[in-house]
């Protein structure tokens, strides 16, 4: 399959481009059609494997290679990019899928240089691209950039150089803040919207078509209730996930806690983002029909809050509903309820499948702290995919559908332009305390439409990796969907690559009316790299590619930069096993011996021949060439071709009629005796390397012995094992410095974040002013605002005070542990 190479490169700058701050530099003008930003030509262009691409080399080395790097990244269609770390330049590869080898991908050299039309004061660590391929992030611990891709022709170095923006600057990267960024993400529904995970639990959404430094929506995610107790662990985020193309889902926000609790934001929707008509029917249609007709008031008024935001946010859609209109998409219009936040639902509790006593949740739970977190949807269910410090993927499923949840009475501020038009929200998102805990899989489904209740999770199977060299620290682990099934998920860790493959899947097993048992995940090892490097990730790049004759492939940079690709399967893949029954396998099997037996040699044929029975004598004896000789003579001959002659007639013919198929059998007893000779001949070639390395062994166990002797010696070996209570304190104390220890710092830079935006906003005037709505109060005076800054300034000071005690608590118990043992 060839993909046209030449494609032309539309101008994209003139939609994202901030209109309300301007960049540093003119907008570039539209890509020109000279031979330096055009493809070369197909006669100046070689078709190479990718893995031999010259871009590729091992030459150098990754510097990092502790942190979650991902150099490549696929547009989806014909292009990769990779970002070279030595020259700080992009490189665009054309690929062709499946020319001339059904199994190959070629990659056009040379392939084209792009470079950023700013200096990048930071070191790029991951690379991701955004729904139709025209901007790409470039993401470091100490910078944001977005990279237009179409940019203007250079002549130097024959580079094309693309506009770059940076992002959050003033927030995230300010040498005063201590507020980190811990994940970004492009919207699945929108081109110019980024969102933006920091540490000091706010989640933000940057619309880059019209401000780069002031976010459009700040969501404060407060996971705990008030006068609760909490731990630390249980309000540092870790990781976020955009739900996908499933009723609500497409309106979610999935945010991971370092507990591993999951909460849910919905609805958040970015300003101008497009969905299909047919997704915000479906749920309008719902909302009306299952939500109004409920015989809760709770769900009455739920429902109406969501078909009233529905209403607001897609002005068409309610008069194309009523019309019977069928429009391909809607776009979002910007929206906020002025007297309701949305609701952080969570964390979501566990649900039991049939009994308790056969339920799914028997394996233990996950050791360590939560670091990775991946949402992907299949058919009807949505998979949820928690990836743990010790090594572990933890696989859920939601039991129940995601419904929309507000807190009504606590307001948002909303920033409005002249025209009295919202442009940015901002509100604290508090948990809604649900009146249930731990269901089973029916009653959770049963009389909760539209309550408010957070969906349960269905536990699907934990998958151990079995990491190899685990540091305290934990593991590095990635994950990635397949673009072809979306049952396998890719796990990129330490030692290499795994393929997981989801087999049950609770809805969608029974949409057909299928009710198969619950098969346990299956993990393969696609790729190991467990001795290329001795510490830290060995890969520095991953992606999943596929063509349009379902051929998968995934493309790996190690972390000498060189490229890794391998072929996927992927038919056959879900198909489920045989049931067999070991007793009636055995039966027919007999069966067919006996018959095969009976067709080469007959039970008449291993009788022999019939028994003569002889007349007897008569007493006086006969002549033979008398009438009664001759006939006693042709009795005794009649009787022995019955008897005799007949039996040679058929062993005759069955000797010959089974000739073939004798022989046939012999050969193959003959190729089987030649294979176990050759067999033989090779295990007495390798007798003597057997004998050598026993010999080894057993001077390895002497030496082995001789040290255990002297590790007897030891005074430490004379000490008392610990008692249960003493593993008690041991095993909280390991809890606490590998979990709520690291929790707790990240806590207290966020608060201290926190503190510095907070005073330095109030000695200085604020650049935007964000307008009140009319008919809101607006009797808050500035001495008012500063007295309560002061007194939130004081508790958390009091709390920082706490936290630091508990720490230094902490580190002189494990000193005093340490020096015990």
């Amino acid at each position: 399959m060839r993909f046209n190479f030449d494609i032309p490169e539309p101008n994209t700058n003139e939609t994202l481009t901030p209109p309300s701050k301007p960049p540093s530099q003119p907008p570039p003008p539209p890509p020109s059609r000279s031979p330096l930003s055009a493809t070369p030509a197909n006669d100046d262009v070689e078709w190479l494997p990718l893995q031999n691409h010259p871009v590729f080399s091992g030459a150098t080395s990754s510097s990092n290679a502790n942190t979650k790097r991902n150099l490549i990244a696929w547009d989806g269609a014909s292009r990769l990019y990779y970002w070279d770390v030595n020259s700080q330049s992009l490189h665009r590869i054309s690929l062709r899928f499946g020319e001339p080898d059904p199994g190959s991908v070629l990659a056009a050299s040379p392939s084209k240089v792009l470079r950023a039309d700013v200096e990048l004061n930071f070191t790029v660590d991951r690379i991701t691209i955004n729904r139709n391929g025209s901007a790409l992030l470039l993401e470091g611990s100490n910078g944001l950039r977005v990279m237009y891709l179409y940019g203007r022709s250079s002549s130097k170095d024959s580079a094309v150089i693309c506009r770059t923006v940076s992002v959050g600057s003033e927030l995230y990267f300010n040498t005063n803040n201590a507020i980190r960024t811990l994940k970004v993400s492009w919207h699945p529904y929108s081109d110019t919207h980024l969102g933006i995970l920091s540490s000091d639990s706010v989640f933000r959404l940057y619309d880059l078509s019209s401000a780069l430094e002031q976010p459009e929506q700040e969501y404060y995610l407060q996971p705990v209730g008030r006068g609760r107790s909490r731990n630390a662990s249980s309000i540092c985020p870790v990781d976020f996930c955009f739900g996908g193309d499933h009723l609500w889902d497409r309106f979610s926000v999935f945010v991971l806690f370092s507990d591993g609790a999951v909460y849910i934001l919905c609805p958040v929707v970015p300003f101008g983002s497009v969905y299909k008509w047919e997704s915000v029917l479906e749920i309008y249609s719902d909302a009306q029909t299952f939500g109004l007709k409920a015989g809760s008031s709770k769900a009455v008024s739920n429902a109406n809050l969501a078909i009233s935001w529905l209403e607001a946010t897609f002005p068409e859609l309610a008069r194309q509903a009523a019309e019977g209109g069928n429009q391909p998409a809607l776009k979002a219009h910007p929206y906020a309820l002025f007297d309701a936040s949305v609701s952080l639902q969570g964390p979501l509790h566990k649900v039991y499948h049939g009994n308790e006593e056969d339920s799914i949740l028997k394996i233990s739970e996950c050791d360590g702290r939560a670091v990775g977190f991946l949402y992907k949807a299949v058919s009807k269910d949505s998979i949820l995919i928690t990836a743990w410090s010790s090594g572990q993927l933890q696989i859920d499923a939601l039991a129940d559908e995601i419904q929309p949840v507000w807190i009504l009475g606590n307001q948002p501020r909303l920033s409005v332009d002249s025209h009295d038009r919202i442009i940015g929200v901002a509100m604290i998102c508090e948990t809604h305390t649900n009146d249930h805990s731990v269901l089973t899989l029916e009653q959770s489904t049963d009389h909760n439409i539209w309550l408010g209740h957070s969906p349960p999770l269905l536990r699907l199977g934990i998958v151990d990796l079995a990491l190899p060299g685990k540091t305290e620290t934990g593991s590095v682990i990635s994950m990635f969907v397949d673009p072809l099934i979306p049952e396998r998920i890719y796990s990129v860790h330490d030692g290499g690559v795994d393929s997981v493959v989801l087999h049950f899947l609770p809805f969608t097993n029974q949409k057909n009316g299928i009710e198969d048992d619950m098969r346990a995940p299956t993990v393969q090892s696609v790729l190991s790299t467990c001795q290329v490097e001795s510490s830290g990730s060995p890969l520095c790049g991953f992606v999943a590619l596929s063509d349009s004759f379902g051929c998968s492939w995934i493309v790996g940079i190690t972390s000498g930069f060189e490229c890794i690709v391998v072929g996927m399967e992927s038919w056959n893949l879900l198909l489920p096993t045989a049931n067999i029954d070991k007793g009636n396998n055995f039966e027919s099997l007999e069966g067919d011996i006996k018959t095969g037996d009976s067709t080469i040699i007959s039970k008449e044929l291993l009788a022999g021949p019939k028994l003569v029975i002889v007349p007897p004598n008569s007493p006086n004896p006969v002549a033979a060439d008398s009438i009664e000789g001759r006939s006693t003579l042709h009795q005794y001959f009649k009787l022995f071709h019955e008897n005799y002659v007949e039996y040679a007639h058929k062993v005759y013919f069955e000797l010959k009629h089974h000739g073939p198929q004798l022989k046939k059998i012999i050969d193959e007893q003959h190729a089987r005796l030649r294979e176990a000779q050759q067999k033989l001949s090779k295990v007495e070639g390798k007798q003597e390397q057997l004998e050598d390395r026993i010999d080894h062994a057993i001077q390895t166990h002497g030496l082995l012995e001789e040290r255990l002797l002297k590790l007897r010696n030891l005074p430490g070996i004379h000490k008392k094992p610990l008692s249960k209570a003493e593993r008690e304190f041991k095993m909280e104390l390991d809890r606490f410095r590998g979990l709520e220890l690291d929790a707790l710092r990240t806590t207290i830079e966020a608060i201290n974040g926190r503190i510095t935006r907070i005073s330095s906003s109030t000695q200085g005037k604020r650049p935007n002013q964000r307008r009140q709505l009319a008919g809101r109060r607006k009797g808050n005076t500035e001495d008012d605002e500063i007295s309560h800054l002061k007194s939130a300034i004081e508790k958390l000071s009091i709390v920082n005070s706490e936290n630091t005690k508990k720490v230094k608590l902490v580190d002189s118990a494990l000193r005093n542990r340490e020096s015990i043992s």
